[in-house]
C-alpha cells in the first residue's frame, strides 16, 4: 500500500472524507476506488459510493479475496445507512468468514457489528443481544468501540434499561473523543438526547403529564395496573393481558382506566368503542356483550362492574390504575417513529421492519405526504421518505419490537 492510500485511509478513519478525496480522487486503481467509495458515503452520496465500491471489488484480482470482502462490508454499511435492509445477510456472513480466516479480525468484527445494527433497526432485540455477545470491542480502535457502544445503548433504550443505556453512551462518548471523529461525537450526542426528551404521556385521575424513558421504566416496575396504549396491553407486576388484536376491548379498557376511580356512562363507552354519537338499545346490548368479553379477558388483572349510570374498572392486585399513552396519537405512529431517526427510508425497508406489505406502506406514506407529515425525493426504486422535521419527543415506545415484561 503506497503512502497516498495510507494517508487517505487515515483521513477516512478520522472522519475527513474531503482530505481522503484530495489524495485519491484522480486514481482508478482498486484501493483508491474503494477509498473513494467510502469517502462519498461519508459525504452522503450513497449511490455513487455503491458504484465505486462495486467497481473496486471487480478490479481487485482473483487472489485478493480479502480486499473484495472488505468492499462487501463497506457496501453493507452503505446499505444500512441508506436503509436498504433487504441486502443479503449471507453475503456479509461469507465476507466476514473470509476476513476472519485471513486474520483481519477488526473488519470481521465490524461485519458482525453491522448485522447487530440491522437487527436492532428491525426490532429483533433478542437476536441483537446474541450478536453483541459475540463481539468484544476491547482490543479494537476507539471508532469501533464507540459504534459498538451505540448499539449497546440502542438495545438498552429499546428495552427501557435507562441506566445501562447511559453507561453505554458515556463509554461511546469517551471512545469518540479518543478517535477525534466529530461525526461520531455528534452521533453519540444525538443518541443521548433520547434519554432527555419526553417519551410518553401518563394519564391518571383526569390529568396528563409527560414522561421521560426513565419515568416509563419506573412506571412499568411499579405495583400499579398499567393500561399500556403503546402496545395495547394491560399489566401489573404479576400478570399481563394483550389486547392488540381486540381493539374494541382495548378501547373500552382504556376509557374505563382514564376515568378511574370514577365510572364511565354507557353512552360515553359506546361513543368511544364504537365511534357512534347516537346510541340505541341495540348498541347498549352490544356494549354489554363486549364488556362481558373484556371481563373474561382481564381475568386476574381486574373486574368490570356495572353502576347506575355505566361501568367501572376494579383492579384485583393494586389500588392504582394508570394509562401509559403514546407521545403522539396517530394511527400511523410506527412509520413516523421509524422516519424520526433522520435517515431517508425506502417503502420496502419500512415494510420489512413493520412486517407488512410494501403496497400498504406506500398507501400510508402517500396519505401522510398529502397531510404534510412526510416528504419524498427520488423516483422509482430510488424513492426515499423523510420527516420534514425531527419531533420534540423520543419515539422509542412507538418502534416495532416488544417492550420488557415482568
Amino acid at each position: 500500500m503506497d503512502s497516498l492510500i495510507t494517508a487517505a485511509a487515515q483521513a477516512l478513519a478520522a472522519g475527513d472524507p474531503l482530505g481522503a478525496l484530495k489524495r485519491v480522487a484522480l486514481r482508478d486503481d482498486a484501493p483508491a476506488l474503494a477509498l473513494r467509495g467510502i469517502a462519498m458515503a461519508q459525504l452522503g452520496d450513497v449511490v455513487r459510493a455503491r458504484e465505486l465500491l462495486r467497481s473496486a471489488a471487480r478490479t481487485f484480482g482473483p487472489k485478493q479475496s480479502v480486499a473484495r470482502a472488505r468492499c462487501v462490508v463497506a457496501e453493507a454499511e452503505i446499505a444500512l445507512i441508506s436503509r436498504d435492509l433487504g441486502w443479503p445477510a449471507k453475503t456479509l456472513d461469507a465476507a466476514r468468514a473470509t476476513l476472519q480466516r485471513s486474520g483481519d479480525h477488526i473488519n470481521a468484527a465490524y461485519a458482525l457489528h453491522l448485522e447487530s445494527r440491522r437487527q436492532l433497526l428491525m426490532g429483533r432485540l433478542d437476536e441483537t443481544e446474541q450478536t453483541l455477545a459475540k463481539l468484544d470491542p476491547g482490543p479494537f480502535p476507539p471508532t469501533f468501540t464507540a459504534a459498538h457502544e451505540l448499539v449497546v445503548a440502542g438495545l438498552a433504550i429499546r428495552r427501557l434499561q435507562t441506566k445501562a443505556a447511559r453507561m453505554a453512551l458515556e463509554r461511546a462518548e469517551d471512545a469518540a473523543h479518543q478517535a477525534h471523529n466529530p461525526l461520531l461525537t455528534a452521533e453519540v450526542k444525538s443518541a443521548g438526547l433520547l434519554l432527555d426528551t419526553p417519551a410518553a404521556r401518563l394519564i391518571a385521575h383526569g390529568e396528563e403529564r409527560l414522561l421521560l424513558l426513565e419515568d416509563v421504566e419506573a412506571l412499568l416496575a411499579s405495583k400499579a395496573l398499567i393500561v399500556d396504549a403503546c402496545r395495547h396491553l394491560l399489566r401489573d407486576r404479576c400478570n399481563q393481558v394483550c389486547l392488540a388484536t381486540r381493539p374494541v376491548l382495548f378501547a373500552l379498557a382504556r376509557a374505563l382506566a382514564e376515568a378511574w376511580p370514577e365510572d364511565v356512562p354507557r353512552d360515553a363507552l359506546i361513543a368511544r368503542a364504537f365511534r357512534l354519537t347516537l346510541a340505541d338499545e341495540s348498541h347498549r346490548a352490544r356494549l354489554r356483550v363486549e364488556l362481558g368479553r373484556l371481563r373474561t379477558a382481564l381475568g386476574p388483572l381486574a373486574g368490570v362492574s356495572a353502576t347506575k349510570r355505566g361501568f367501572i374498572l376494579l383492579p384485583h392486585n393494586t389500588d392504582e390504575i394508570l394509562v401509559l399513552a403514546r407521545p403522539i396519537e396517530d394511527k400511523h405512529a410506527q412509520i413516523l417513529a421509524l422516519l424520526a431517526d433522520g435517515e431517508a427510508w425506502s417503502s420496502s425497508a419500512l415494510a420489512l421492519v413493520l412486517g407488512t406489505s410494501q403496497r400498504t406502506v406506500q398507501r400510508t406514506l402517500d396519505s401522510l405526504a398529502a397531510a404534510g407529515k412526510v416528504h419524498a425525493f427520488g423516483r422509482g426504486r430510488a424513492r426515499r421518505w423523510l420527516l420534514p422535521s425531527v419531533p420534540g419527543f423520543t419515539t422509542t415506545l412507538l418502534l416495532p419490537g416488544p417492550l420488557p415484561s415482568d
